[in-house]
């Protein structure tokens, strides 16, 4: 199992040349990369994004690439000559027109700043791109050591609590025969209570009586989807695939069993077990929604 949140950093130096790349991972329903990186490494974002895709399925992932020096090709600052001439032309001609003292001084040029502009080259050269998905890869496989680690406490977790809910529904399914009886003595004295109160003896309405309320108290096909839900969601926690959506989908379905129930029952004690319950399955949603 992985977690969705993970970080990785990896610095490279060789000769003139340093490359920085830095990894985040948070959750995210899909998976979103979000790549910052210098405009002579767009001809190769397709190529970096599927490095992290080879490690990463699910999750919000930002990753900037920082690279310096002669062979990475980086921004180099520039002079727009052509407009600098026109602006030489154009104050020379206002000293003339308005017959203004003084020289015309680097300081002046200096406040026109779009005179001076970065080019930034847009392709670097092959072994640099080499470096660059070298570290890159590097940084990758440190923010996914992290996912793996948190995603193993978060898998220790989530078993520890379906364990407890599979046990408190064994228990639900004990307390259920004895509500079974209670439901008897309950139906036995509507029946004589029906009976007392009328000289006419109604057969149906008594069957119906009866049918009504066996129907609302037996919670026998909830709990046998319980089992199934857990025993379902303890063998997809295994495997080793993206499961996070799959055990956000299985956990929806225990909710809803768990509603059932609670409506369904007018014993106390299932009905306090069901609010354990229910809160037990909200906190394996919160977890849920960090597994990959």
């Amino acid at each position: 199992m992985l977690s969705m949140t993970g970080y990785g950093r990896e610095d490279f130096k060789q000769d003139d040349l340093e490359i920085s790349v830095e990894i985040k991972t948070i959750n995210h329903r899909y998976l979103d990369i979000s790549l910052h990186i210098p405009k002579s490494l767009l001809h190769i974002e397709d190529q970096l994004k599927q490095i992290i895709q080879e490690k990463m399925k699910r999750g919000k992932i930002s990753v900037s690439i920082y690279t310096l020096g002669k062979q990475a090709n980086q921004k180099q600052l520039q002079t727009d000559w052509d407009l600098a001439d026109q602006y030489m032309e154009q104050l020379n001609l206002l000293k003339s027109n308005y017959q203004l003292s003084g020289d015309i001084t680097m300081e002046l040029l200096g406040k026109f700043q779009d005179i001076f502009y970065i080019q930034e080259y847009e392709e670097t050269d092959s072994n640099t791109e080499k470096s660059i998905k070298s570290t890159l890869l590097k940084a990758v496989d440190k923010a996914y050591q992290m996912r793996l680690n948190e995603g193993s406490e978060l898998k220790k977790d989530l078993i520890e609590r379906s364990k407890k809910i599979q046990n408190k529904i064994k228990q639900l399914g004990e307390r259920r025969n004895i509500v079974i009886i209670e439901y008897q003595e309950r139906i036995l004295e509507r029946i004589n209570k029906y009976l007392e109160n009328t000289s006419i003896y109604d057969e149906s309405r008594l069957y119906q009586e009866i049918a009504l309320l066996a129907e609302k108290g037996d919670i026998s096909e909830e709990l046998t989807r319980l089992h199934s839900h857990i025993k379902q969601f303890q063998n997809v926690i295994e495997e080793s695939q993206p499961i996070g959506r799959k055990l956000d989908f299985i956990v929806q379905e225990i909710n809803r069993e768990l509603n059932t129930i609670g409506s369904k029952s007018n014993d106390t004690w299932i009905s306090e077990q069901i609010v354990y319950l229910k809160s037990e399955a909200e906190k394996m949603k919160e977890q849920i929604q960090n597994v990959e």
